[in-house]
Order: C-alpha cells, then sequence, then structure tokens
C-alpha cells in the first residue's frame, strides 16, 4: 500500500512540474507564430529555433514524471 503522504508528493511533483513547461510551450509558440507573421524569410530557422525551445521545456516536464515515479516506486 502507499504511503498517503508519497502519493501526495508524487502527485504534487508532477503538477508542479508540468504546469511551468506548459506555460512555457505555450508563450514559445506564441511568440514563434508573432515572428513568422512579421518575417516569413525567416520561418525555418525560427522554426527551428522553436521545435528545440519546445524540446528543452518539454525534458523538465519529463524530469518531473521521473521523479514523481521514483517517489512511488522506489520510496513507497
Amino acid at each position: 500500500m502507499i504511503n498517503p503522504d508519497i502519493a501526495f508528493a508524487a502527485t504534487l511533483a508532477i503538477t508542479i512540474g508540468s504546469v511551468g513547461p506548459a506555460i512555457a510551450i505555450g508563450i514559445i509558440g506564441s511568440k514563434a507564430t508573432e515572428a513568422i507573421g512579421r518575417n516569413p524569410d525567416a520561418a525555418s530557422k525560427i522554426q527551428t529555433s522553436m521545435i528545440l525551445a519546445i524540446a528543452f521545456a518539454e525534458a523538465i516536464a519529463i524530469y518531473a514524471l521521473v521523479i514523481s515515479l521514483i517517489l512511488i516506486f522506489v520510496v513507497a
């Protein structure tokens, strides 16, 4: 049986760890769309940078998932 305190900590870790990257990805996409709208000729360079930045932001959410899985399966 999982300790309720550890389950709450895992839930909190994945919740807080996912909100920040979700907001960051939204901002990155918004700014990239604005930049492409202003300068369509640079779309390929902007898109490449955007995808790289989104991958880094998504990695933070994956780290939060790993921490919550460690809390559930190793600590509990």
